[in-house]
């Protein structure tokens, strides 16, 4: 697959802080073009006002309500992964949007391996928007049931991408999206964030509630890892995390 393509423009929204003075956001935007798709992300890690350049979708999206309220529009042209990417997003309390315009005339495989690709580009360049990582504890983990399934996702910012994922899905697809993508989707996210991570189902009978529940935790032990540590202390023995 070649990229004939990739901008990249890091967004620094500030805001005014009286005891802190002023205090920046973790923010990115990530352009991708490639012969099988367009592809743009928006993303704040830690929700509020985001915005796009200009929709390649012609669409409009309305302002954050307040300062701490998260914006979430996803638009890839495949319902189910809309809908895993939102709950990941939703649960990270992340603003995000994405926009992408894919060959779906042929499959789902290079939309939703591009979309993961580029969610972990915006990711790693938020993450990383000022600096190298520091203040925030950099491993996390969680469980999220969701009725009869149970997930369990473990997270390192180590700046090693590597990712196991294993759900056990049984179905061939999952709406428009077949359930070999779903895995995918997230070692794609996991190798362009740059980060170590684990996602498995533990039990679960509905290939739908298994998928959900793994996005969910996933979410979740992202949100463990940036807790902050009260220190600005880069969490590594290396002393840096880029």
């Amino acid at each position: 697959m070649s990229v004939t393509e990739v901008a990249r423009k890091k967004h620094k929204l500030e805001d005014d802080s009286a005891a802190e003075g002023v205090v920046r956001k973790h923010t990115a935007y990530i352009k991708r073009i490639t012969n099988e798709t367009k592809i743009q992300v928006a993303i704040s890690l830690k929700g509020g006002a985001i915005e796009l350049p200009s929709s390649i979708l012609q669409k409009t999206y309305p302002p954050a309500a307040d300062a701490k309220a998260q914006v979430i529009s996803i638009h890839t042209g495949i319902g189910f992964l809309d809908h895993m990417l939102h709950a990941l997003a939703k649960h990270s309390g992340w603003s995000l949007v994405i926009e992408c315009i894919g060959d779906l005339h042929i499959d789902d495989h290079h939309t939703s391996e591009d979309v993961g690709i580029a969610l972990g580009e915006a990711f790693h360049s938020a993450l990383t928007s000022h600096g190298p990582i520091r203040g925030v504890k950099r491993f996390g983990s969680a469980y999220a049931p969701l009725d009869e399934a149970l997930s369990r996702a473990v997270v390192d910012f180590s700046n090693r991408p590597y990712a196991v994922v294993e759900l056990g899905l049984k179905r061939e697809k999952i709406g428009d999206l077949s359930c070999e993508m779903i895995e995918h989707v997230l070692e794609s996210f996991a190798t362009s964030a740059r980060v170590t991570m684990h996602v498995d189902c533990i039990r679960g009978r509905n290939d739908h509630h298994r998928s959900e529940s793994a996005f969910k935790a996933l979410a979740v032990a992202i949100r463990d890892a940036m807790t902050p540590t009260g220190s600005n202390d880069v969490p590594s023995t290396k002393g840096v995390l880029m």
